[in-house]
């Protein structure tokens, strides 16, 4: 005997994040010019790094954007779970495009350490200080959503590291304006690289763990399958499975079994509620066996 709990997304959210989402893509849009334009008057590769960051970030929110859209496709007979993982897709897109860029940052980076050129100080810290107000911009529009899902988490890591990187561009081109120290510019771009690669190691992480069908990090397993064997008459519990389907979208599977003379739709509704209430899961499919003397027989599924 088993019961799914369908799962609703709020599209009025959507509707919203996509909304600051294009706001936001609109402004990196408009500066990575700005930025590559400075960059390459002032010939500081940790402006044209910054760039490099931004034009990604354009490349995240227009992805980003486009998964949010095609999430809410319909289930079909094909894709019975919808296009919900559209979003962990782009998440972990998002996250290795980040990697791709910090590497281009480092090789850069090490060439110019061993013969750093004269960078324009002046140019590059006014250009840096543009950049940082405009990602500052963006952080704070896309601040209120970048809880929502993984999606838009990636969404605003980019937009974070690069508010970072411009911050480090502008200590760069103080620097380099106050003293010459030229070697300033291509070791700020190289911990706007690491900046880079930490900020996407956790978005990789959780978006591989959500593709592999890992159980989410803040549910115990074994915390979920004790709290079954607690409801009463229930023998024991196999084939427990917790896995994610998308940003907020738990679900779970799992044979209870209990004496074949109790009421498995009480036992159904008990189970259904503590998941619910103690867990979060909405989302479950639990099959219902008798004892052991009887394995094998059991109530057919519902839902």
């Amino acid at each position: 005997m088993s019961k799914a709990h369908d799962h609703q997304h709020d599209h009025g959210g959507d509707a919203t994040n996509a909304r600051r989402l294009a706001i936001t893509l609109v402004l990196a849009l408009l500066y990575m010019a700005v930025e590559v334009v400075g960059g390459l008057w002032a010939d500081s590769l940790a402006l044209i790094a910054d760039a490099g960051h931004m034009f990604s970030d354009a490349g995240a929110l227009g992805l980003t954007l486009f998964a949010m859209r095609f999430a809410r496709r319909p289930a079909t007979t094909q894709r019975t779970y919808g296009s919900y993982r559209a979003e962990i897709l782009a998440a972990l897109v998002n996250g290795a495009t980040l990697v791709a860029v910090a590497m281009y940052i480092f090789i850069e980076a090490f060439e110019r350490l061993r013969t750093p050129p004269e960078v324009q100080g002046g140019l590059m810290l006014a250009v840096a200080s543009g950049g940082l107000l405009v990602n500052g911009a963006g952080l704070w529009i896309l601040h209120n959503g970048h809880d929502a899902n993984l999606n838009m988490r990636g969404a605003w890591l980019h937009v974070l590291t690069d508010t970072l990187g411009s911050l480090q561009a502008i200590i760069a081109g103080a620097l380099i304006w106050a003293y010459g120290w030229y070697w300033v510019d291509p070791l700020a771009s190289v911990l706007i690289g690491l900046l880079v690669i930490y900020s996407s190691w956790s978005l990789i992480r959780q978006s591989v763990a959500v593709l592999m069908e890992g159980a989410p990090g803040h549910i115990n397993v074994d915390d979920v399958r004790s709290a079954l064997l607690a409801l009463p008459h229930v023998a024991n519990v196999h084939d427990l499975h917790v896995w994610t389907i998308t940003s907020g979208f738990v679900a779970l599977s799992a044979h209870v079994t209990c004496p074949g003379d109790h009421n498995h739709d009480s036992l159904l509704s008990q189970a259904q509620r503590m998941l619910a209430e103690r867990f979060g899961i909405r989302h479950t499919t639990i099959q219902i066996d008798r004892d052991s003397a009887c394995e094998g027989t059991s109530h057919p599924p519902f839902n």
